[in-house]
């Protein structure tokens, strides 16, 4: 769980506007924390000029939960989304996933796909879709991390709370374990 607690923290929301943001670590399994975020909103972009900053509000999950059957299959959570509850939108601009614990990313694909892999390799394929995104998957170029998602796309644009059919995102992943 800890390699999705840092999937999860990787997730940067970046506004048109500048923004200072500081990571809060989650050290345990179904953690919180907040994260400040400083956003400057003035027409000459200068600090304290009119109007004023612009409170932020942003839910994120701190972790995808997975849990793998004896035949192998994986069953992801199918209620994970990310809301902006401030009135100004946002967007997802990066996706990292990183392994842990003596986990190694590999290919996202059918699991057949690593059939030939020892039992208990602690391999991890895994693929994530934002909303209305195109699918991000793992690949087997680097064991260690992976970035996903690396500028925001359509798809990834959440609007402000002043409208609720579009301020969420759903967030769908799946994965393959050896």
């Amino acid at each position: 769980m800890k390699k999705i607690i840092s999937l999860v923290l990787a997730l940067c929301m970046v506004f048109a506007m500048g923004v200072t943001a500081l990571a809060e670590e989650i050290v345990a399994d179904g953690g919180s924390g907040t994260t400040p975020v400083y956003l400057s909103s003035t027409q000459d972009g200068s600090i304290g000029g009119t109007p004023a900053a612009t409170a932020l509000s942003v839910t994120i999950p701190t972790a995808l939960p997975m849990a793998m059957g004896q035949n192998g299959d994986v069953t992801c959570a199918d209620n994970c989304k990310i809301t902006n509850n401030s009135y100004g939108a946002v967007r997802v601009k990066t996706v990292t996933i990183t392994a842990a614990n003596g986990w190694k990313l590999t290919a996202f694909g059918n699991k057949s796909s690593l059939a030939g892999e020892k039992v208990d390799s602690n391999k991890l394929g895994f693929a994530m879709k934002l909303g209305l995104s195109p699918q991000f998957k793992t690949d087997s170029k680097n064991p260690e991390t992976k970035v996903l998602l690396a500028s925001p796309v359509a798809g990834c644009f959440m609007s402000g709370a002043g409208n609720t059919s579009s301020n969420s995102l759903d967030i769908q992943y799946y994965a393959i374990v050896t």
